[in-house]
């Protein structure tokens, strides 16, 4: 028996070593082409970043050489800074993205909250419109924005860029939180509810910090969306330039400046590199958001 026992177990070993090294040259092969996809997609931001430490000559000279021949022109990013006034524009920038992810992670999970755990009359009724008006173009809804914002006297204000993207964005933010406290156990908020809390103070104590990872994914695609939004700075703020975001800003610049190259690229990777360490920090979450949000 042991006598031919052996070359089947042999045969077996043989079987595997093949199957793993089948399957290390196919992850080698995958990782290959994953790095060259993503070599394209990095190399422009890095060729950016590059020159902007380049002068002007070098910008042209050297091509899609990354990085200068000479010194490091550091100062090209402070005259981006001064010269196209982006120290002003980052600071609207930050308040205003500060102000919509608060507003829309606190607003979206409170309505997500009860969307998930109350079954009010007419909940699936509500939930179908909810969807259905997220698929209507955000340029269908300018006009009545505008008549709304000039009602309440805050039309080229820093408060018209904080309000519409808040709002405007709720509901998608709300279908994903609703999808993720559908997952979450009812076993620690039927604790609570034996303890004496009613349903606002379980939402704070108990269902919201469980729902840190979708906390995190709104608050990201908040960040994205607000610090890259270009049409509502450039439409409700349109008579004070000083309100203007980096977008806005950008665009304003290398329109006026469309022969100093390197200061334009200085000007880009300050409005880009923010949005690139943020993702860094925070990319985790948002794949487990998303993850709890489709189950």
């Amino acid at each position: 028996m042991a006598t031919s026992s052996l070359p089947r177990s042999e045969a077996n070993t043989r079987a595997r070593s093949r199957r793993l090294s089948r399957a290390q040259v196919g992850r080698f092969v995958t990782y290959f082409i994953l790095s060259i996809i993503g070599f394209f997609y990095l190399y422009p931001f890095i060729w950016m970043v590059g020159s902007a430490l380049k002068t002007n000559r070098e910008f042209f000279q050297l091509g899609m050489q990354v990085l200068p021949s000479g010194a490091w022109q550091v100062e090209n990013f402070a005259r981006a800074w001064t010269q196209a006034n982006f120290g002003r524009y980052f600071a609207n920038t930050v308040f205003v993205t500060g102000c919509v992810v608060v507003g829309k992670v606190i607003l979206a999970s409170m309505l997500g909250y009860v969307l998930a755990r109350t079954d009010m009359p007419g909940k699936r009724v509500l939930f179908g419109i909810m969807v259905g008006l997220m698929f209507i173009p955000a340029g269908y809804t300018i006009i009545p924005q505008m008549e709304v914002l000039q009602a309440l006297h805050i039309l080229n204000t820093i408060w018209a860029l904080v309000i519409p993207p808040v709002l405007g964005g709720l509901l998608f933010d709300a279908f994903l939180f609703t999808g993720y406290f559908t997952t979450l156990p009812r076993d620690l908020e039927d604790a609570a509810m034996i303890d004496g809390a009613n349903m606002p103070q379980m939402f704070r104590h108990v269902a919201f910090p469980l729902a840190a990872p979708m906390s995190a994914t709104v608050a990201l695609l908040a960040i994205m969306n607000t610090w890259n939004d270009f049409f509502h700075p450039l439409v409700f703020v349109f008579n004070r330039p000083e309100l203007r975001t980096l977008a806005v800003g950008m665009y304003a610049f290398v329109y006026e400046n469309t022969r100093d190259w390197v200061v334009i690229c200085a000007a880009a990777t300050i409005s880009i590199l923010p949005l690139v360490v943020i993702f860094i920090f925070l990319q985790r979450y948002f794949v487990d958001g998303i993850a709890g949000a489709v189950k």
